[in-house]
């Protein structure tokens, strides 16, 4: 029973640290995007994000080398973790949304997507998306590294696939925060509101339904698969890392820098004289093409840990198919409302809204 209670504090434990080291490790302060609700001012982010996950790596490595704490705790009590996760995620998206006005909304639809946009502390020295993700994805490496450790610790014959899966997973943890900056120019940042979707999203789901794969697979032998085969999973992962990444640079690049070149092209846009849209490079191969990017960086992590028959692992590619593809035609809905007839005109050049010469 002890047990049981110490893994369902254990998240609650490990949020308070990251939101400390948030708060005290030093931090760049810049510019956003998106505007306050009220005042109609640029709002500005501390961003330390790749430092905070790097301090709580080297102390979970310092309590597991020390023996306060197991390296694969988090894995033994996943379950009870996961509970208390759950715990916090609906009670922050309670507090940030009751309280506020309804939007008009059904009070359902206002407690899943949220009432306000971009909330802030005063000053500005926590803003609840950043915080959100930080905490998410710090807890999500946290996870990806317990469960490797308790293969190692526990298998007989080791799955080279299970830390092939784990560090593609770090991959894609360290990228979203080596890139913060680019994401407050992002569809999240700019159209989404913190309701149950962020809230209980970023503090329970993302932590732990993004290592399904290695949660369902850190306990399973080697498959003798052949070293090709491993080769051929990370390339997909990292052809879609490249869309992905290389259509958010690219817009991030336009957006900060209209005149740059990126990666030696010049940006191609559609213009009115007011609003312009890119036309060319990644954003001219579809509309959406980093969707395209996500899903295949989701397969290639579910496939790299080697055991494709395992039905739950897919549940994580599935994920990004169900959310990106309806947020596809809201996305092209509010751009349809900003932009007017050049949104047309671009849809008649980029035909494609996912998948080139497929969707």
């Amino acid at each position: 029973m002890r047990t049981q209670i110490l893994g369902f504090f254990t998240p609650w434990i490990i949020y308070a640290l990251i939101t400390l080291l948030h708060l005290v490790l030093p931090a760049k302060r810049v510019r956003g995007y998106v505007r306050d609700e009220k005042s109609g001012e640029i709002l500005h982010y501390r961003l330390n994000g790749f430092l905070v996950l790097i301090v709580s790596i080297v102390l979970w490595f310092f309590a597991g080398y020390s023996g306060w704490v197991p390296y694969d705790w988090l894995y033994t009590v996943r379950w009870e973790s996961l509970a208390g996760a759950a715990f916090l995620g609906i009670a922050f998206s309670l507090f940030m949304v009751v309280p506020q006005p309804s939007t008009g909304r059904p009070a359902a639809a206002d407690l899943f997507l949220g009432r306000r946009k971009n909330p802030q502390t005063p000053g500005g020295r926590i803003d609840a998306k950043m915080w959100l993700y930080l905490i998410g994805a710090v807890m999500l490496q946290l996870n990806v590294l317990s469960f490797a450790a308790h293969h190692y610790l526990s298998a007989a014959d080791f799955n080279p696939g299970v830390f092939l899966s784990a560090g593609l997973l770090t991959w894609f943890i360290w990228d979203y925060l080596s890139f913060e900056r680019v994401h407050l120019y992002t569809y999240d940042f700019i159209a989404e509101r913190v309701g149950l979707k962020l809230g209980f999203g970023c503090l329970t789901f993302y932590p732990y339904f993004y290592a399904i794969a290695l949660w369902a697979t850190a306990g399973l032998p080697d498959p003798g698969l052949s070293p090709v085969l491993y080769v051929l999973f990370a390339a997909v992962f990292f052809s879609g890392w490249m869309l992905a990444r290389g259509a958010n640079m690219q817009k991030y690049t336009f957006k900060t820098r209209p005149e740059a070149d990126f990666l030696g092209m010049s940006p191609g846009v559609l213009s009115n004289g007011e609003r312009s849209i890119l036309v060319n490079g990644f954003w001219g191969l579809s509309r959406h093409i980093n969707y395209l990017g996500e899903i295949l960086m989701g397969v290639g992590i579910v496939l790299s840990t080697g055991h494709p028959e395992v039905f739950w692992i897919w549940l994580y590619p599935l994920y990004y198919a169900l959310l990106l593809f309806p947020r596809q035609r809201d996305d092209d809905r509010i751009c349809a409302e900003k932009y007017g007839e050049l949104w047309e005109e671009y849809r008649e050049k980029v035909p494609y809204r996912i998948i080139p010469f497929v969707y």
